[in-house]
Order: structure tokens, then C-alpha cells, then sequence
């Protein structure tokens, strides 16, 4: 009898599923429960507040730059998303579907950076923004994210699938090979488009290192540094700090739970082309 199949091994499997989702869900929504607390309920034994109330989130919104900390995480994650989808396509479509001297090299020189770790290149991108007067400015956050080696690799890996008998088609049509790439080669790649985006957005939304470094004006901080801020500023008062955490994971949340199909076949799919 097959084991993968029997009853025994299936409850197995499923209880084994069940404590690892506990797992991973619970601090989220434990979380959760201590913004809805007041300070003096926080250090409780209860896990559920008694009574609930919102004073904390009102507090967040009327007395922090939570609002503006938002704004700007959302700007910047945009942002590069858009210039990362643009840039990366169009690089791997170049890559693999034009013929042209040194491609190979370019290509494996673009694949190098991917060894060289992000926190060895913090000094030479800050002393490049000082030089080109970026300092403070909503560019200096963008400019490391705006395209992206992995991304490159992974649309030239996509569209190393995309027959070239169609391509050869449409330029015989005479469609110019902009308009190739636009119109013929991009809506056979959507999935790996949803899937970079996806990834792209997450990994800016998160981002604190480089923010941190490169901005001091508190009307550019992004929510990440933000909310190191807050924490630091509010300390011990948890119900608060876990009030902006909450709210800080909110766009995360609802971009795996619109996207969650995208997200796993873009996984699937990327692991496969690599």
C-alpha cells in the first residue's frame, strides 16, 4: 500500500501542516490583539484584549507621521516597481532575442553583481549620491532599486521560451522590434511580469537599510525607518509599537492575498526556467 496515499499518513501530514500555519499565523495575530490592549493590559496574561479599544490606532494616526512614513513607502515602492518591470524586460528581451557581439558577456557580467553583497555596496552608492547631490532627496532612496540583475535573469529565462518563429513573423509584418517586445513577446511573459512585481514591491516595502543611511529629513522617512523610529521614541509602550506594526503590514497582507495565485506560480515558474 502506498504510503503517500494512506489515511494515517495524510492526518500525519495535515497535523504536521496545521502546527506549522499555528506557527507562522500566531504572532501576527497576537500582534494584532496587543494593538487593540491598553498599556496596562499588555502585560496581562490574556491573550485577547478586555476590553478592546482603538485609542492606539487614533494615536497612531493624529499623533506620528504614520500617514506620511505610508505615503512615502508607497511612492518609492511604486516607483521602482514600474522602472524594474520596464527596464528588466526590456534588458532580458534584448539578451535573448537580438543577436548582437559581446552579448554573452554582458550577460554574465550582469549575473556577477548578483555575488557582490548589497551591504559592500553602501558606501560606493552614498558617496555617489553625495557627489551627484542626491543626498536627501526621494532619488537617492530609488536609484539602487530601478533596475534589477536578478529581474534581468529572470525575464531572459522567460522569454527564452517565446518561440522566435512568431517573432520573425511579426517583424516580417513589419512591425518594428519595440513594438515586438510590447505587443508580441510581453503578454506571453505575464506571469513572470506579475511574479517580479510582486517580489519587487515586497522587497522595496521592507526596505531599511539603505533609507536609513541615506535620509535624515524627516519628510522623505519611509515606513520602515519610520517605524524604528516610533519604537525607539515609544518604548517600553508595546501596545502602541505593535498598533503602527499592524498597520505597516497591512499593504504586505493584502498583496499576497489579492496576488497569492500570481506569487505561487511565478515561484513555480521561475524555478523552473532557472
Amino acid at each position: 500500500m502506498n504510503k503517500r496515499s494512506s489515511p494515517l499518513g495524510q492526518a500525519l501530514l495535515y497535523i504536521v501542516l496545521s502546527l506549522g500555519a499555528v506557527a507562522m499565523v500566531f504572532p501576527f495575530v497576537w500582534m494584532v490583539l496587543t494593538s487593540l490592549k491598553t498599556g496596562a493590559d499588555v502585560y496581562s496574561f490574556s491573550i485577547t484584549p478586555n476590553p478592546a479599544t482603538f485609542e492606539n490606532y487614533r494615536f497612531v494616526f493624529t499623533r506620528t507621521d504614520f500617514v506620511l512614513w505610508f505615503a512615502n513607502s508607497i511612492g518609492v515602492a511604486t516607483v521602482v516597481v514600474c522602472s524594474v518591470l520596464f527596464f528588466d524586460s526590456l534588458v532580458g528581451y534584448t539578451l535573448s532575442k537580438l543577436a548582437f557581439r559581446g552579448k554573452t558577456l554582458i550577460f554574465i557580467l550582469i549575473m556577477s553583481t548578483l555575488m557582490v553583497p548589497t551591504e559592500m555596496l553602501i558606501i560606493p552608492w552614498y558617496l555617489m549620491s553625495a557627489e551627484l547631490h542626491w543626498l536627501n532627496t526621494y532619488w537617492s532612496i530609488l536609484f539602487p532599486g530601478v533596475i534589477s540583475a536578478f529581474g534581468i535573469f529572470m525575464m531572459r529565462q522567460f522569454f527564452e521560451g517565446v518561440p522566435d518563429e512568431l517573432l520573425e513573423a511579426a517583424r516580417i509584418d513589419g512591425l518594428n522590434e519595440f513594438g515586438i517586445f510590447a505587443r508580441i513577446a510581453v503578454p506571453l511573459v505575464l506571469p513572470a511580469i506579475s511574479a517580479l512585481a510582486i517580489f519587487t514591491f515586497l522587497g522595496n516595502w521592507n526596505a531599511f537599510l539603505w533609507p536609513v543611511i541615506i535620509i535624515s529629513k524627516k519628510s522623505l522617512v519611509t515606513l520602515p525607518v519610520g517605524l524604528a523610529m516610533f519604537t525607539t521614541e515609544n518604548n517600553p509602550e508595546w501596545e502602541r509599537i505593535m498598533t503602527a506594526a499592524s498597520l505597516g503590514t497591512l499593504p504586505v497582507l493584502l498583496v499576497f492575498i489579492i496576488f497569492q495565485r500570481q506569487i505561487i506560480e511565478g515561484v513555480n515558474l521561475s524555478g523552473m526556467k532557472a
